[in-house]
């Protein structure tokens, strides 16, 4: 007989750690999606660029689902897991975490590969 494991838990390798302070905050006192979602870019484009050996872009974010609030003074770890890698795009699954364990987010993001003039190029691998 196995065992299942009903802890959830990340999904691919920590790429980001940061405390969600109360600079990063709106009017309200909360802590907008728009900081994640910028929080969540720049993992999913340190990731994408491991991958691309070199700049990579976001073209694409799909799917993306807020699962629970971040609070102030929580500190978020996000996590990335390279999916499909194409001719020049890279799909990567980005997941972030609370400092209790809560999924708050995850997205898909595409990726494409660039130049030095900025111009979509293959992936190098």
């Amino acid at each position: 007989m196995t065992e299942v494991d009903d802890i959830p838990t990340p999904r691919g390798q920590l790429a980001l750690k940061i405390a969600a302070t109360r600079a990063h905050t709106n009017a309200h006192g909360d802590i907008p999606a728009g900081w994640l979602i910028s929080q969540m870019d720049q993992a999913a484009e340190l990731t994408a660029g491991r991958e691309a050996h070199g700049r990579t872009a976001t073209v694409a974010v799909e799917t993306m689902d807020f699962l629970c609030p971040v609070r102030v003074g929580s500190v978020i770890s996000i996590y990335t897991e390279v999916g499909d890698i194409g001719h020049s795009s890279i799909k990567i699954d980005v997941e972030v975490w609370d400092d209790e364990l809560h999924k708050v987010t995850e997205a898909y993001f595409v990726m494409v590969a660039l130049d030095d003039n900025g111009r979509i190029r293959a992936v190098q691998t």
